[in-house]
């Protein structure tokens, strides 16, 4: 792995595992067959040190996916434009991971999860929702091999 070039900026693992816990979305990086790069936003969750998201059965990132399970996941924190300063207060984490479909219990407790931070409010019906469209949502899990974290703090 490449060193962080500004490592006078770098945050402990467990602040970028609380940035990306704490994220509303992040955005998967992928490669295609054809060697091009994909870029998706999506929500996810994190359960311990490993991050979920929910798909349709099929599609280009399932596709990509498929073709090169290694991917880039990354997230944006708080940001704050200082135009008198010419600069950015921000905190972002970059994960590299490996991609993999989940089943049974992993995929059901995943799904959970992302009922519990989207829409906590609402845990009988998102069960619900869970049981009648599982059959047609896939769940990747993204097993984290390395994570970095950078901020500029005012």
């Amino acid at each position: 792995m490449r060193l962080m070039r500004r490592s006078d900026r770098a945050i402990s693992r467990d602040e970028a595992l609380i940035l990306l816990k704490q994220a509303e979305y992040g955005i998967l990086s992928t490669v295609g067959e054809d060697g091009c790069p994909y870029g998706v936003p999506l929500s996810f969750a994190l359960i311990g040190e490993t991050l979920y998201f929910h798909s349709a059965m099929e599609g280009r990132k399932l596709d990509n996916l498929t073709n090169q399970p290694c991917v880039s996941f990354c997230i944006v924190g708080n940001t704050q434009v200082l135009p008198a300063r010419f600069t950015t207060a921000f905190e972002s984490v970059i994960v590299s991971a490996k991609a993999s479909e989940v089943f049974g219990s992993e995929k059901q407790a995943a799904l959970e999860a992302l009922i519990d931070k989207y829409s906590a409010a609402f845990k009988t019906e998102g069960m619900a929702y869970i049981e009648k469209s599982q059959a047609k949502t896939r769940v990747i899990r993204l097993s984290i091999e390395s994570i970095t974290g950078k901020a500029r703090r005012i």
